[in-house]
């Protein structure tokens, strides 16, 4: 007799119906699963065969054969285990038909004592199954909060496979799980921490305030300047002054962790914009997506959040150049021999960087000990094409020391929240602005945008073609140039470009050191 249960397969963030045909026919003991199975699938035989025996039941001594529709689709992890068991039990007289079978999306990886695993990508199967129409979705229960996020679909939680089988024999209530409020329990987590607060770091105004436009409109920024200068934590404060996450990104950035893996019962849901900080001997792969599976990593993991590169001239120029397409598309393909998948990496990226390898190239104190070729060298692993994608370029200066015993430096310092409160004034702007677009931000803006909303009069005009000739601007860095001033200009509130935005927007930016 053919049975049929569908279930989900997830490639990249996408999800597939995949229709789980399961024959039980006489000949020779026999179990085989058929149409691209990874090795996780095949091994769920086994697995199925000691769990079964666990629950006081038993694989049929018979021939069983398991097909997995479309042959197309290259089925991954053990997520077909709980499906498979059920249509084998069915078959055997273990389960009743009822309609809950017909409506429901069985997923999830079964232990050898029959409970329930955890697994990844929960939060896109949940959201596949209530795109396709799926009424219920029966799932373990350390995974039952994550799902919850998701309205309008029945998330069952079950421990193992015996309440599922009381479920669905009517002997015990099918009782969903209550919807989570994603308002409630963003207003719940953790605030800046002590460490994290622009009023804790001692002057340092022009890279605060460079980090506080790149905030506002989402642009890319690059700090040079020597040790002992506050960068990291900059770097790390910048993440507290970003808008919170609406629910609409706080889902799309928690679908990304769900297939990483890096959701559990204590973080159900991402609802702090990501601080992703790569260590310089990463390599290009692993920034991009996990070689194991193709899942998105660094890149795609700091999606709606911040990319934070210290010490950018001690990586390999190959893993640099790897930045350059993401920045510019915000989105990373990833491509394998039966798939190509594509991930987000819509993310604020921050470089540090030393001036020179010993350091103090810029210090004023230590004499620098490196020769102009040492130095050339060191700094030519940064292409100007891949800076000329950055929007904001700043030099800062190692801080007195004197300035960290004097307690009056610590009272006038504006703190991460106040500066946040300016940021999210300027984005409720830009979400006006491109309310009927799919672009969040300034820094997203095309030719076409940038010519309807970036309008300079003639003093902005003649200050910006002057500066095109002097700091030798390639178009990307013109256009560029006009998307700070608009981020500058929606931090003081005004609709229209003058001349002293156009200023300060030149000051961020970057000469052609090939000149």
């Amino acid at each position: 007799m053919i049975s049929h249960v569908q279930s989900l397969a997830i490639n990249g963030l996408e999800s597939t119906v995949i229709d789980i045909e399961v024959d039980i026919n006489n000949g020779l003991p026999a179990f085989t699963i058929v149409w691209l199975p990874d090795q996780w699938v095949q091994e769920s035989k086994e697995r199925l065969r000691s769990a079964l025996k666990s629950s006081q039941t038993r694989l049929p001594m018979t021939r069983i054969t398991v097909n997995l529709a479309p042959a197309s689709i290259k089925k991954s992890w053990p997520s077909f285990d709980l499906a498979i068991a059920v249509w084998i039990l069915r078959n055997d007289w273990w389960i009743n038909d009822n309609i809950l079978i017909s409506n429901s999306i069985f997923v999830w990886e079964l232990a050898l004592d029959w409970k329930l695993r955890n697994t990844n990508s929960v939060l896109p199967m949940t959201i596949g199954a209530k795109e396709k129409g799926f009424t219920r979705i029966f799932l373990p229960s350390c995974n039952a909060q994550e799902a919850s996020i998701i309205p309008w679909i029945d998330v069952i939680a079950i421990d193992s496979l015996e309440d599922l089988i009381k479920i669905l024999n009517n002997e015990k209530e099918c009782t969903p799980e209550k919807t989570l409020d994603f308002e409630q329990y963003q207003s719940e987590g953790e605030s800046s921490t002590d460490t994290s607060d622009f009023k804790y770091v001692i002057g340092q105004e022009h890279a605060k305030r460079a980090l506080e436009i790149a905030a506002a409109g989402g642009h890319n920024l690059i700090m040079e300047w020597p040790p002992w200068s506050w960068k990291t934590m900059l770097a790390k404060a910048f993440s507290w002054i970003l808008p919170n996450l609406s629910v609409e990104e706080s889902i799309e950035i928690s679908k990304i962790y769900s297939i990483s893996g890096m959701l559990d019962s204590k973080t159900p849901i991402i609802r702090d914009r990501p601080f992703r900080m790569v260590h310089h001997t990463a390599s290009g792969v692993s920034i991009i997506w996990w070689w194991r599976n193709a899942a998105p990593w660094e890149i795609s993991l700091s999606h709606k959040g911040v990319l934070f590169l210290d010490e950018i001239l001690e990586f390999q120029k190959t893993v640099l150049d790897v930045l350059r397409q993401p920045l510019e598309d915000w989105e990373i393909t990833v491509t394998r021999v039966n798939a190509s998948y594509k991930y987000p990496a819509k993310f604020t990226l921050i470089w540090a960087l030393n001036p020179c390898p010993c350091w103090y190239l810029t210090d004023g104190d230590t004499d620098c000990i490196c020769s102009p070729k040492q130095v050339l060298n060191y700094r030519s692993r940064l292409s100007w094409p891949l800076l000329d994608r950055i929007d904001i370029f700043i030099e800062v200066p190692k801080v007195e020391t004197e300035k960290f015993w004097n307690k009056d430096n610590y009272t006038w310092v504006e703190s991460s929240f106040d500066i946040k409160k300016r940021v999210e004034q300027a984005k409720k702007v830009q979400n006006i602005r491109f309310n009927w677009t799919k672009i969040s931000a300034n820094s997203e803006m095309k030719t076409k945008e940038i010519n309807t909303y970036c309008i300079l009069d003639e003093e902005s005009e003649a200050i910006l073609k002057q500066a095109v000739t002097t700091m030798n601007l390639s178009a990307r860095g013109y256009y560029r140039i006009l998307k700070l001033s608009r981020t500058i200009a929606d931090l003081w509130w005004e609709e229209l470009i003058n001349s002293s935005h156009i200023l300060e927007a030149l000051s961020f930016r970057k000469k052609d050191e090939n000149q």
